[in-house]
């Protein structure tokens, strides 16, 4: 199929729900059914049904597409969907997925599986473009709208690891299947990402058939549309019900969820701020897994400020450290946080995927977003937050597991003291400030 026309496939969608991005902060909806997965051996297996089940169309939106069984086995279930004439398609990141490029698309070809890459790196100058440092990494799956699939779980094996190769154990990861209201901007989420992703790599080819279109305005309004999110949806709601209830979830029937993002246009603080406006509003604790975390002074602050008022504030990190840099960040906020009564814990019996948390008694969120300066500064992401008592106890009890074999870090005989740590910080920070600069975000972090 054409680039044009595959670009047309999003012109489709209806205009009234056009502006749910333009807001800065979570619309929750009432009415979803939610299940909490572990690991890819929970998730591969629920996808691929929801595939083989798929009448008409299937997204699915990944930073990593591997070239392993679980890879193999997905393009398979994909394949197959589209010769039963389902619309299907997918997104990878150009660098996440690099390595199995040529595989992707020997696994596609002909097949009727339209695969955009999003920013490729297939030339030494691609990274010299604009924007090439801000990655795709949400992990998305969404099936004929009505079943939709996001966590932080990238299509690869859980034993599997790109750069340490296969492993014992599992990594610790986790991904959400749902249905329900939720689902929909989740679909436009990915539905937005492949077409500017595939215009990326055709656009000379839609301009084309633009200009050749009897209705070329009527073709560049919707493709306009499918590079945006739902807006009217979203104003009509506020309206209806008071603005602060539709953000809170408040008065929704369970399962109360909010679907949110971390782009490049509006919605850049999105998930940070709703992960501070939560903390800020802890009363009892608050419980944190992320691999990756260097939190800017905002989300550090916040923190630190729920700790002082008696809140208990546990932070699960990676024991096992997979990039040098990354642990040496985090490490390096270690006495800081100690120091306020934040307690911090590392995962030792595999390697640490994972991005959850747990705030109170009914606040949770899972997705891709990590808390460190490429996620919350940079990257695409997607996350899923709940206000569901069931729900965070499943969230929490995951928690309190792998709590149980990791290690907790003593301020006075594990973390670094002295110049040593002065000097590890500052480069820490330093690091951290080039690469912003140079991928071009702007404002204080």
């Amino acid at each position: 199929m054409s680039g044009a026309a595959q670009a047309d496939d999003v012109g489709t969608e209806h205009e009234s729900l056009l502006s749910w991005h333009a807001q800065p902060s979570p619309e929750f909806s009432g009415g979803n059914q939610l299940q909490l997965l572990r690991g890819g051996d929970a998730l591969f297996p629920m996808q691929a049904e929801a595939i083989a089940s798929a009448r008409r169309e299937v997204w699915l939106a990944t930073y990593i597409f591997h070239h392993d069984e679980a890879g193999h086995e997905l393009a398979a279930a994909l394949r197959a969907a589209a010769a039963r004439q389902v619309r299907v398609r997918v997104v990878v990141d150009g660098f996440g997925s690099k390595a199995s490029l040529d595989w992707l698309n020997a696994q596609f070809e002909g097949s009727g599986v339209a695969l955009a890459v999003f920013r490729p790196i297939d030339r030494w100058y691609s990274w010299l473009q604009p924007g090439q440092l801000r990655r795709l990494h949400q992990k998305l799956c969404v099936v004929d709208g009505e079943q939709g699939f996001v966590g932080g779980i990238n299509v690869i094996g859980d034993r599997m690891d790109l750069n340490h190769g296969a492993t014992e154990q599992p990594r610790l990861d986790f991904a959400v299947a749902l249905t329900g209201p939720a689902v929909l901007p989740m679909e436009q989420a990915a539905r937005a990402v492949w077409t500017r992703a595939w215009l990326g790599r055709d656009f000379g080819e839609e301009l084309r058939a633009l200009v050749r279109s009897r209705e070329p305005l009527s073709r560049l309004r919707r493709l306009v549309q499918g590079l945006r999110m739902p807006r009217a949806h979203w104003l009509r709601r506020r309206q209806r019900a008071g603005a602060d209830d539709v953000l809170r979830g408040q008065d929704l029937p369970p399962v109360c969820a909010a679907f949110v993002l971390r782009d490049n246009l509006r919605q850049r603080r999105t998930i940070e701020r709703a992960y501070i406006d939560a903390i800020r509003s802890a009363s009892t604790r608050v419980d944190l897994v992320t691999p990756y975390f260097y939190p800017g002074h905002a989300f550090r602050r916040a923190l630190r400020d729920a700790a002082r008022r008696g809140v208990r504030v546990r932070l699960l990190l990676q024991g096992k450290v997979d990039y040098l840099l990354a642990g040496m960040a985090a490490q390096a906020l270690y006495t800081e946080l100690l120091g306020h009564g934040v307690e911090i814990y590392e995962y030792t019996p595999a390697f640490l995927h994972a991005k959850v948390a747990v705030v109170d008694e009914s606040w949770a969120t899972v997705g891709s977003s990590n808390i460190d300066p490429l996620s919350l500064l940079l990257n695409l992401e997607a996350n899923v937050i709940v206000r569901d008592a069931d729900f965070s106890r499943a969230v929490a009890a995951e928690f309190e597991q792998a709590l149980q074999c990791s290690h907790q870090v003593d301020l006075e005989h594990q973390v670094g003291q002295g110049l040593r740590a002065v000097l590890r910080r500052a480069l820490v920070a330093w690091a951290a400030y080039v690469y912003l600069r140079v991928a071009g975000a702007a404002g204080r972090y």
